[in-house]
């Protein structure tokens, strides 16, 4: 039974735990080739498809010259379909397949141009008890509603599996010094949606490999999960605030591409008797059908509040040309934006093209880059 588990096992029992409960158990694997999306989930063969049971043990590959050597992980629990998952939640990431644990919740306001806007404001009143914001883009007014993200740390011992499909640098901060383009990243940091996140249990005291995670996170068996977070983080989190914060979230379909934008501002820096302002932003490409396509451009607007409109243009995405298939859905990368005026707005589109050589433009949802309060840059190195 685990050997025909190999691949797909942990979709299709990921997808089924909350239907069923009985005492059957299953060994499944991470594999990171095809990520964990239970949407996706597809057993291997017929032993495979099991009715019910109740705790699905994780195992993780990792490539190795002589092959690929699988590892127990741990043991599934139920998602969570109401609240959010608490500090130290372990959980194994459903579209890139990497092991990460919770550091903290962010409750953005998610501006999604694939629901009809009547829709949107019925859920968004309904999750706030009041009126929900809006963005007018164009014609089509977007309704905004509350999600739930969380700021966690990624397993090292995962990172080179996902390399080459999701950036693992995606925090980082101005550096502190005259030299405004100047940036400093802190890898194995990424923003997780709630759907996202996979969630189980372990038994080993330090079961995330992160020079951070013991600066960060504390064993205490009689909590649940086990984890609790240092001194140290809750300073950090206070302390980097404004950096860290994720407040909205843009998401828009095109042709069964989803392109999901997190806009973030880094803060004001003074240059040549001018401010410059500084934002990065984290974008997901997600193939939400059957067929193969590759990026091949991109083309930007960037909109400055000082008047200024920048066009531009150029192959791929931050060097690469990605390929999205059922077998390798999705890529997440993050850039870096600055004007001189604390707001604008950016939108575009991504060129992909189809195995049979024609091509199709995918929207970029436009988003507002929007200053605050904050307009100093954080220090140099690790800010704890």
């Amino acid at each position: 039974m685990a050997a025909c588990a190999i691949r797909r096992g942990l979709l299709s029992t990921a997808s089924k735990y909350n239907q069923h409960k009985c005492t059957h158990r299953i060994l499944s694997a991470i594999d990171f080739s095809s990520g964990l999306d239970p949407k996706r989930a597809q057993p291997l063969c017929s032993a495979c498809r099991l009715s019910s049971f109740q705790q699905t043990r994780f195992m993780s590959s990792r490539n190795r010259p002589e092959g690929k050597i699988l590892e127990p992980v741990g043991v599934f629990e139920a998602l969570k379909q109401h609240g959010k998952y608490e500090t130290g939640q372990l959980f194994l990431h459903s579209v890139f397949g990497y092991r990460g644990i919770v550091l903290f919740p962010w409750h953005a306001r998610l501006y999604d141009r694939d629901v009809s806007p009547a829709a949107a404001a019925a859920a968004a009143a309904a999750a706030t008890d009041s009126k929900p914001d809006s963005t007018a883009h164009g014609s089509k007014e977007v309704k905004g509603k509350m999600h739930t993200y969380y700021q966690v740390l990624i397993d090292t011992r995962d990172c080179p599996h996902i390399s080459q499909r999701s950036q693992t640098e995606a925090v980082t901060f101005l550096a502190n010094h005259d030299d405004s383009r100047a940036l400093y990243a802190i890898p194995g940091l990424d923003y997780v949606s709630h759907e996202d996140i996979l969630p189980y249990n372990s038994t080993e005291q330090v079961p995330i490999q992160h020079e951070l995670f013991e600066r960060f996170l504390m064993f205490n068996p009689s909590r649940n999960p086990p984890f609790t977070a240092r001194d140290t983080l809750r300073a950090w989190q206070e302390k980097n605030h404004p950096w860290l914060e994720l407040s909205d979230v843009h998401r828009e379909t095109t042709e069964n591409i989803r392109v999901t934008v997190i806009p973030f501002y880094m803060g004001m820096r003074e240059a040549q008797n001018s401010h410059v302002y500084w934002w990065r932003y984290c974008i997901r490409l997600e193939n939400l059908g059957n067929e193969v396509v590759q990026l091949r451009e991109r083309h930007w607007r960037i909109f400055s509040l000082s008047g200024t409109l920048e066009t531009v243009r150029g192959r791929g995405v931050v060097g690469k040309e990605p390929v999205l298939s059922r077998e390798q859905p999705a890529f997440q990368y993050s850039s870096h934006v600055s004007l001189q005026a604390p707001s604008g707005h950016m939108w575009g589109t991504f060129c992909f093209e189809r195995t049979d050589g024609s091509h199709f433009d995918v929207r970029i949802p436009p988003f507002s880059l929007e200053s605050n309060k904050y307009d100093k840059a954080p220090p140099t190195g690790y800010p704890l």
